[in-house]
């Protein structure tokens, strides 16, 4: 019984994952602050065909889930920066290996 138990967990949190990542623009979004804190026009620069309003709405929902935090730059000029959280490099770690492989099938 334990045994299922576990198996019904992990296979809620794989579902929970693929909710997170299976929204548009999320793992772009995720794979352009890899690098480095970005200003909210950087990301949208990287990411051309994403809509100001949509990428608001994907930052708001990665800060809530603790994968994207907003940093307020208080030197001048003041600006906004994001960056990804330990959560958030863990996960864009592991969203490198979609990339390599869809480099290598697709």
């Amino acid at each position: 019984m334990d045994a299922v138990k576990n198996t019904d967990t992990i296979c809620e949190k794989v579902e929970h994952v693929h909710d997170i990542i299976s929204k548009k623009w999320v793992s772009s979004i995720i794979h352009t602050l890899m690098e480095e804190p970005k200003r909210f026009s950087e990301i949208n620069a990287y990411i051309p065909d994403l809509s100001k309003r949509v990428l608001n709405e994907r930052v708001k929902d990665l800060e809530d889930m603790g994968i994207v935090i907003r940093n307020v730059i208080t030197e001048r000029p003041i600006r906004t920066e994001y960056s990804l959280t330990r959560k958030g490099v863990e996960l864009g770690r592991a969203l490198k290996g979609l990339e390599e492989w869809a480099n290598k099938w697709v």
